[in-house]
């Protein structure tokens, strides 16, 4: 408990919490206390096993990476809660919702959803936005993403010793990987399923990432054209989104 305190006071990219942090135990039980609010910590491998109902906690945000499908997901309703978000594209046919694409076709009796990667997130407005404008034949994303925890700190085998390059030190390479974007964005966004495709290269930077989109379009434009329109959404309809 006193180690997430530490690690949420310092960090190496954002360096110092401008607040307070600490933690307690009260019968048994274990809190942080972010600015003197209590937060309820649990040690559980099974999210089955996690008190939600008990602790109050509605919504849930899934961002472990491992339980990413419909039924794994729904684990955490059996502890009691009401609604989970999972934080990464899904494996299965979760219903996706981008902030600003799709998020007011969500259904209320959606219990598990997905709010898809960083990198859809980037991508999905600005297609949504071009598509909508002039029509998009076909694309390619190539997103330059900074290094993550999956990634070695020296050479070594990668996770399941399939991806070779993934094996390469983080720090010094420039390491081609794939990205399930494209595709995501074609579950947010029905009308472009199967024109996109996408690569991802994983590059020697602690934060901050870029996604590159090129695409056909049906319309003719010009640069103006374009910039024009991304101007207007961004004032417009998606302002706080682009």
């Amino acid at each position: 408990l006193k180690y997430m305190v530490y690690m949420l006071k310092y960090d190496s990219v954002h360096k110092r919490f401008e607040g307070t942090v600490a933690c307690e135990e009260v019968d048994g039980k274990e809190f942080l206390l972010v600015n003197h609010k209590r937060i309820a910590v649990f040690h559980e491998k099974d999210p089955a096993c996690i008190p939600w109902g008990e602790s109050g906690a509605d919504y849930i945000c899934e961002s472990t990476g491992v339980f990413t499908a419909q039924e794994k997901a729904e684990l955490h309703l059996k502890g009691g809660a009401k609604k989970v978000i999972i934080s990464a594209p899904p494996k299965d046919a979760v219903p996706i919702y981008v902030v600003g694409v799709n998020h007011h076709e969500y259904k209320a009796t959606d219990t598990v959803v997905s709010n898809a990667s960083c990198t859809t997130n980037c991508l999905a407005p600005l297609t949504k936005v071009i598509n909508d404008k002039f029509g998009i034949v076909e694309g390619l994303m190539t997103t330059v993403h900074a290094m993550t925890a999956t990634q070695l700190t020296v050479d070594g085998p990668s996770r399941g010793g399939k991806d070779w390059r993934g094996g390469r030190c983080a720090s010094q390479n420039i390491i081609p990987s794939s990205t399930g974007a494209a595709k995501a964005v074609g579950k947010c966004l029905p009308e472009m399923n199967g024109k996109l495709t996408g690569m991802a290269f994983r590059v020697p930077t602690p934060d901050v990432s870029v996604v590159d989109l090129t695409v056909r379009l049906e319309k003719p434009a010009k640069y103006e054209d374009i910039v024009a329109a991304v101007k207007e959404a961004a004032a417009g309809p998606m302002k706080g989104v682009l």
